[in-house]
């Protein structure tokens, strides 16, 4: 029998995991200039705190997308589905807020859902994420999409487009889900199942549907930016005069709604054309009664997320590469069994002074051991046959240009660092300088 990854899920092999490591790094450092700190949270959750934070007419449970299960104990626990809630639930559990008025994270993990496997759109995919709490400043939720451009510049992304809309808010959204379902009422006979459904529960949702005859039936529905009350009109203009400060390019999307109930006020999405039916690579929004549904005081929080598959897409689509991983520096080539205990003891000290290097271990003669060495990229060659451990030292020789010297054996670390002193350094992640 042959055990495959489950369906909609993917194995990060080492010849690529280099390139999520240069995305969650590039990730890291714009969060740490934006003043973001990392926080990790658990990879499941009280299914509880889920049904609450996402709301349960959102269309993840509603369409049964979450991976609940019952623990041994007899809790019930789910996969998380997103990662906002689960960060409100830290946020309030340690008292973050007592911290000072305005708390920011990030966070980096898998996020699980079980949908239709396509394109873009796995069961478990990856996120990186940010949540800003404490500001009901607009500036506070162009500063969210000003860090999203950041992050996606730092990756050499340059073809997303941004879409933006408000959502309203309790005040003043109920009058235009009326309103909304008054237009879509003549129609709602020729729609689809899912937006039958949505017209009891969420008709914004009806916005979003991607079947024809939906999208026709809604094609002139009445704009929500007409509907908003003063507070969220004035709102939604102050985002768009700090987005206009910034020179930040964006859409106006009426139909632009979020999938989740949380959210209020402003809604955004960064559609890139590369991506195909699933174009979205980061998406986010405002969402002001969420930690006050989670069981806290009325806290405002904005923030977004961003799935790496999707990125790496998109850098894909635009012929944007990752710096090439850094290979062996050292390989360590020996000859004879007394060698090969030296060898292992020089190997040992190579890696203690902070040189990557390695050493063959299914017993190879020299010249396997010499292709294997120049295989794994290995800058140096590190040799010791019989000669060597007579007289203390080791014949070191670049493969690059094949030039070689009998160093001391207690010196080789040194000359090696050395010799790299004037490159980008030893060990250094993808995109480090």
């Amino acid at each position: 029998m042959r055990f495959q990854a489950p369906r909609g899920t993917h194995d990060v092999l080492p010849g690529v995991s280099f390139q999520w490591r240069f995305v969650e790094k590039k990730f890291r450092e714009v969060c740490r200039r934006f003043g973001y700190g990392e926080i990790r949270t658990p990879t499941f959750e009280d299914t509880g705190l889920l049904l609450r934070g996402i709301g349960e007419s959102s269309e993840i449970v509603v369409d049964k997308q979450m991976y609940t299960f019952d623990d041994p104990g007899g809790d019930s626990l789910t996969l998380r589905p997103e990662g906002t809630a689960p960060t409100v639930r830290a946020f309030l559990e340690h008292s973050l807020y007592a911290q000072g008025p305005i708390t920011k994270v990030c966070y980096v993990g898998p996020i699980f859902r079980y949908e239709r496997p396509q394109s873009g759109r796995l069961r478990e995919h990856h996120q990186c994420g940010i949540e800003l709490f404490g500001a009901t400043d607009p500036a506070a939720d162009a500063e969210v999409i000003q860090l999203g451009v950041t992050y996606l510049r730092s990756l050499g992304i340059t073809g997303e487009e941004i879409h933006l809309n408000s959502v309203g808010c309790p005040l003043c959204r109920p009058a235009y889900l009326q309103r909304l379902r008054d237009f879509i009422t003549p129609s709602l006979d020729r729609m689809c199942g899912n937006c039958k459904r949505r017209y009891e529960v969420n008709p914004l949702r009806i916005l979003d549907c991607k079947v024809e005859e939906c999208r026709k039936a809604s094609a002139e529905a009445p704009p929500i930016l007409e509907a908003l009350c003063e507070e969220c009109g004035d709102h939604f203009r102050g985002c768009r005069d700090t987005l206009d400060l910034y020179g930040i390019e964006y859409v106006l999307d009426s139909r632009l709604v979020r999938g989740l109930d949380y959210y209020t006020k402003t809604a955004f999405e960064f559609l890139h054309a590369g991506l195909g039916a699933q174009s979205a690579v980061l998406s986010g929004g405002r969402y002001d009664g969420l930690v006050e549904e989670c069981g806290g005081s009325g806290t405002p929080g904005v923030g977004f997320g961003s799935g790496v598959e999707r990125l790496l897409l998109a850098m894909e689509a635009e012929n944007r590469t990752t710096p090439q991983p850094e290979s062996l520096t050292a390989f360590v080539i020996t000859l004879g069994e007394a060698a090969r205990k030296v060898g292992l003891t020089v190997l040992n000290e190579l890696r203690a002074g902070g040189v990557a290097a390695d050493i063959d271990y299914a017993g190879r003669s020299m010249k396997a051991q010499m292709k294997e060495a120049n295989r794994t990229g290995a800058k140096y060659a590190v040799i010791l046959g019989e000669d060597e451990v007579n007289q203390g030292v080791v014949t070191l020789k670049n493969l690059r240009t094949s030039e070689q010297e009998s160093v001391q054996r207690q010196e080789v670390c040194a000359t090696i660092l050395t010799s790299q002193s004037g490159d980008r350094g030893v060990n250094n992640e993808p995109g480090d300088s």
